[in-house]
Order: structure tokens, then sequence, then C-alpha cells
């Protein structure tokens, strides 16, 4: 990577106060100063337990996906499975856990994909990518009360047509299937 800048640095911290209680987040407010202008800045700030999400593929190389509604966009959105991991769990435990909650799939084989920051502007977790291969259907699904699941399975060129369509455009699982797919 070329810099042709300085690279940033960090903003000091003057003070945080507590912000509204939420059911998902706690939240904050932090006033930081911007070290390149001396200007305070009042920034929100979502504390989130880390989530999970899982590439799980079957035998047959279809992906397990699944369809739900989502409040923030009041949209059915196509995803891979995935949640919130619990208080002291593993973050390979929860993505067993969610696979199989979800859709009742489970997989002998596992390979953990690396973490990315789902908005780094406001959130302070992280995301952890999983592929889980040869799944198969063993169990029924199992869902939080703020759940409602359909599970579809689509091969890549289905995956890729709902990429191009904008069908599938949820941030985490587009991160997530490209670790494991070219979806161009």
């Amino acid at each position: 990577m070329n810099n042709s800048h300085t690279d940033p640095k960090a903003w000091k911290l003057i003070k945080q106060t507590p912000g509204p209680e939420l059911k998902v987040f706690n939240s904050r407010f932090e006033h930081r100063l911007n070290p390149r202008n001396g200007k305070e800045l009042e920034c929100l700030i979502l504390d989130s337990k880390d989530w999970v999400n899982v590439v799980a593929l079957t035998p047959a190389k279809e992906t397990v996906l699944v369809k739900q509604f989502r409040f923030g966009s009041g949209n059915v959105t196509i995803e891979i499975p995935g949640g919130v991991i619990d208080p002291g769990e593993k973050h390979e435990a929860a993505a067993k856990r969610e696979l199989k909650e979800e859709t009742g799939y489970v997989s002998s084989k596992w390979t953990y994909l690396g973490a990315s920051e789902p908005n780094p502007a406001i959130l302070n977790n992280l995301c952890h990518h999983w592929l889980a291969e040869d799944v198969e259907k063993q169990y029924e699904i199992n869902l939080d009360d703020g759940e409602d699941i359909a599970i579809i399975t689509a091969d890549i060129d289905e995956i890729k047509a709902a990429v191009k369509s904008g069908r599938l455009r949820h941030a985490l699982a587009l991160t997530g299937l490209s670790k494991v797919f070219d979806l161009r």
C-alpha cells in the first residue's frame, strides 16, 4: 500500500456518557478530539457481543441460505446462517449452534475464515466467518422468538445471480460468501 498522506492519529477521548438502553446493544456517547483540527465531536458507539456467520456447503456443493425479515431494512433478506455469540461461548461453538438452530444442518468439517468489523464507525464488535462443508440436515430448526426463517439452498450460479440482481445484498453474508467464492 502506498501512502501519500500522513496516517490518521487516534482521537483523544474527552468523556463518555451512557446512551439509551437498547434490546440488542448497549450504547454510549463518546466525546473525542479531532487531532487534525482540534474540534470536539460527539460519537455514538454501540457495544455489541461478537457475531458469527456460516457458509454451509452440502455434499452437492450447494450453499444453505436463510431468508428472514430484517427490521432495519423492513425487508426479507437472503443471508447465510449466523447470530450472536452467547456469553462465555467460543465463536466456533456459536457457529455450530447457529447453523443447527437456524437450519437443522450440522457438519464435522469446519474451517475458520477470519473475522471482519461489521461497521467500525459505530460498532465495536467482530463477525467471525466459518465454513462448514458436507453439511447434512439432521434436526428440526429451533428459532428464537425474534426469528422467522425459511431455508433454501443455492448453487454458485444462483448465488451470483442473486448478488447481481440485488436480491442478496446483506453485507456480512456477502463478506462470508466472498471468502469462499468469487462472486463476480
